[in-house]
């Protein structure tokens, strides 16, 4: 009898997502693609055919529209009849404060993280239940534990993802079978910087430590069968959250600029527009984002707020 498991993947076309279906592909999983774009869908299921994956499907569907998921779960089983691993990874990022973020843009970064992982509960756990076992797992961040400057659609998203975790868990604790795991990273290689919509004075990049997307994988597919070895990926996250719960009067004031020279672009050209977050933007999605070392970019930074500073006369 085939071991091999079947793998519901959401923003499989790039990034974690990607990563993930790559990896499940290697251990011979049958994985099933699921995203906006299906050009990015195709060229990744392509590569896991290549990886030795039992099989690779794409199902094209918009996270934040109930129906299509419902669509996308229903193509899955009709061609497994099962699953087994579900990994919640489709994410977008706006960058700006809540003022200057167009409303449909502040409210599609709640659709697509937020209601996204509910509608994907909605239609998977009835499944997992009925089979009596099975693992959903959401990707949230490490944003899901703090505040950060000209990010609030994207920490209110991902605050909720972490209620929606807990939520979930005392909801089926009567199937100790169906386990619900949850992993926070921090800053990770891919292209959702480039991605983002920006309407603040400077662009994203992930912030120092970066960690490769292939090492978010390995965490997301190990929790996705012991849950309890889940959580935040990588020593950082775990002193800046203390920085913010414990000594919230000093992480609030250092945040600001520090954040700005570790986790922004400020010597890349400022454009301002919604990024992807209200369509696809395929020719930008890949495995990674190729942002260069994060050291040299925290250099670069500071030399250009130096130049800043002095040019304002301060």
């Amino acid at each position: 009898m085939s071991t091999s498991r079947v793998v519901l993947v959401t923003g499989a076309s790039s990034g974690i997502g990607e990563a993930v279906v790559r990896q499940a592909a290697r251990r011979g999983d049958h994985v099933v693609l699921v995203g906006r774009a299906a050009g990015a869908l195709d060229r990744v299921a392509l590569a896991c055919e290549d990886l030795g994956a039992a099989s690779a499907q794409v199902a094209q569907a918009d996270v934040s529209d109930d129906a299509q998921v419902a669509s996308a779960v229903a193509a899955a089983l009709a061609r497994h009849g099962r699953l087994d691993v579900v990994v919640s990874c489709a994410g977008v990022v706006a960058y700006g404060r809540v003022p200057d973020v167009p409303v449909e843009v502040f409210d599609q970064v709640l659709a697509t993280n937020l209601n996204g992982p509910v509608n994907l509960a909605r239609h998977v756990l009835p499944v997992l239940r009925d089979q009596r076992e099975g693992s959903l797992v959401l990707v949230g961040s490490l944003i899901g534990h703090i505040a950060v400057p000209d990010m609030a659609a994207y920490v209110l998203s991902k605050w909720g993802v972490r209620a929606l975790v807990r939520q979930l868990r005392v909801d089926n604790r009567d199937v100790p079978r169906v386990r619900i795991g949850y992993v926070a990273p921090g800053g990770v290689d891919t292209p959702i910087y480039r991605q983002a919509a920006t309407y603040g004075d400077s662009v994203g990049r992930p912030p120092f430590p970066v960690d490769p997307p292939e090492r978010v994988a390995d965490r997301v597919l190990t929790v996705a069968d012991h849950p309890w070895r889940g959580g935040q990926v990588g020593l950082s996250n775990v002193v800046i959250r203390f920085g913010f719960t414990v000594l919230p009067w000093a992480y609030d004031r250092l945040v600001g600029p520090l954040f700005k020279v570790v986790a922004q672009d400020l010597v890349a050209p400022v454009v301002h527009g919604p990024g992807n977050v209200l369509a696809p933007r395929q020719e930008l999605d890949r495995l990674r984002g190729d942002y260069g070392n994060a050291l040299v970019g925290v250099g670069a930074n500071l030399v250009e707020a130096v130049r800043r500073r002095v040019a304002s006369g301060a």
